[in-house]
């Protein structure tokens, strides 16, 4: 048995060496101790050397222990058994149920999916989510990506709550839910919330919370992302898939990095930040088994959007839903900031000529309205000329059309939820503008 022997520590950095041919990168290897510590094996160095990190951040770990290889990653049990339990990045059991069976099935979570050959372009299919803003500006179409950012308190949690809860209830597929790095309250409202309305039969959740070290935060989004590809490509399955915070997963490996004493970029982030956020963002993709529909959570810091880190997330979606701190405090929810919310899948052939045109009209009425607002601050709206005074008027009744109560805060706000089909939110906008 090659055997190995912790030779230095530093903070969750482990370095052992093996007597004989070392492991190879991302394989567990585990300390012979009482609590049998599994080390994640980072990279390679001269002589035999590994480089490892400490998974559990395990505080007993001594010079001149014994370490013994495994010859497997990290795995994650696969099949039905997950769906409506809540796991930790190395796949152990936080909701309080029986440990999941030994025997069940399990999934490398750095295995990548063997690649199809074969690609058929499918005609755009439409998701829609009973929220006006989201179906309007930025239309869900199934196997994309959605960004919701903005920066803390102004609602990304709640509105990323109130689409689990719009799209289990009409029964569309399968979801995930993957916390990364959040607070562990807001991961246990979520739980509740599916729990009391019956939606954990179809939701599986992986949460690597604010109180996790560093290293299950990093991993918490691939463990999410590598049971979504096993129901996609085994059993065929439609996947939406939560992620909240990317942000926070950026966050994570910077820690990581910092551990590791790389040196960072020039924007103070770590050195490989693009290949990361690049890999994990590839892994949520469709073929022509299943489709991964992913909404992404994206935390603005000091609500700066030109945050490289940001930037970066924010060139893989597809469509963005940005949450404005001004609109918040207006009263309007979702504090959607309508001007800077864009989408490139708000066009003809996917959502059609009618909702397309309408589009248009509405953007074209709430820039008028910014350019207005400073204007009428200064002499009035009764110094307006007719059109004008006219159009600001459609504007204001269109940003107070797009509130919406949401489902998931009755119980705070005692006022009901409300839901609109995407035929309700065209005709709402037409009695308006037209």
């Amino acid at each position: 048995m090659n055997q190995g022997i912790i030779t230095a520590m530093k903070n969750l950095v482990v370095r052992v060496v093996f007597d004989t041919a070392p492991p190879d990168v991302n394989e567990v290897i585990v300390v012979d101790n009482e609590n049998k510590t599994p080390l994640l094996v980072d990279s390679l160095l001269d002589g035999n050397i590994a480089r490892c990190l400490n998974l559990t951040a395990d505080k007993t770990l001594q010079k001149g222990m014994a370490v013994a290889r495994t010859g497997k990653s990290i795995e994650i049990p696969v099949g039905d058994e997950m769906i409506g339990r809540v796991i930790d990045a190395l796949a152990r059991p936080i909701d309080g149920q029986p440990p999941i069976d030994e025997k069940v099935q399990r999934r490398n979570i750095f295995q990548l999916p063997a690649a199809s050959n074969s690609f058929t372009a499918s005609k755009p299919e439409i998701l829609e989510t009973g929220i006006k803003v989201i179906d309007f500006f930025t239309p869900f179409v199934k196997g994309r990506k959605i960004g919701i950012i903005g920066g803390a308190g102004v609602g990304k949690t709640v509105l990323t709550m109130e689409l689990i809860n719009n799209i289990a209830n009409s029964g569309g597929g399968l979801s995930f839910f993957a916390g990364i790095g959040e607070r562990i309250r807001e991961g246990h409202e979520l739980y509740e919330t599916l729990k009391e309305r019956d939606l954990l039969k179809n939701t599986c959740m992986f949460f690597g919370q604010m109180d996790q070290n560093p290293i299950q935060r990093a991993l918490i989004g691939i463990s999410a992302v590598a049971l979504a590809e096993y129901f996609r490509d085994e059993r065929g399955k439609d996947i939406l898939f939560f992620a909240d915070n990317m942000y926070r997963y950026v966050q994570a490996k910077n820690e990581v990095s910092t551990v590791l004493d790389q040196v960072p970029s020039e924007g103070g982030y770590e050195p490989t930040i693009f290949s990361d956020v690049k890999t994990l963002q590839d892994r949520l993709s469709s073929n022509d088994k299943g489709s991964i529909t992913a909404v992404q959570t994206i935390y603005v810091p000091a609500d700066d959007l030109s945050d490289p880190a940001v930037q970066m997330v924010q060139h893989e979606l597809d469509s963005t839903i940005v949450l404005s701190r001004a609109v918040a405090e207006q009263g309007i929810r979702p504090a959607v900031d309508l001007i800077q919310t864009t989408s490139s899948l708000l066009s003809p052939d996917i959502v059609g000529d009618r909702h397309y045109l309408l589009s248009v009209q509405v953007q074209g009425l709430l820039q008028k309205y910014e350019s207005l607002k400073g204007i009428i601050a200064i002499i009035g709206e009764n110094e307006l000329s007719a059109a004008d005074r006219a159009d600001y008027a459609k504007a204001k009744k269109l940003i107070t059309f797009f509130s919406q109560n949401m489902h998931v805060m009755e119980a705070q706000s005692a006022e009901k939820g409300e839901s609109y089909t995407r035929e309700q939110t065209l005709d709402g906008i037409e009695e308006i503008i037209v």
